[in-house]
């Protein structure tokens, strides 16, 4: 499965974006506008996704990485 597949089926199961779940993340203190906030790591933003959205690891994971920065 393709990375944009992924972000495609994070949006599908959530009915949230990536950028717009970034954005919940950030006013969670578990990121901010660079990747992953000072002192979090990425098992806590999966967790986080894992809890509040049903998420699995891989699809979780994906989300880690738009953070993160990863666009393609």
């Amino acid at each position: 499965m393709s990375f944009q597949a992924y972000i495609d089926n994070v949006e599908a199961k959530t009915g949230q974006s990536a950028d717009a779940l970034k954005s919940i993340a950030i006013g969670k203190g578990l990121a901010d506008e660079n990747g992953l906030a000072p002192g979090v790591k990425a098992g806590a933003i999966i967790d986080w996704l894992k809890d509040d959205y049903d998420l699995g690891h891989g699809h979780a994971m994906s989300i880690v990485a738009w953070i993160k920065g990863k666009r393609n």
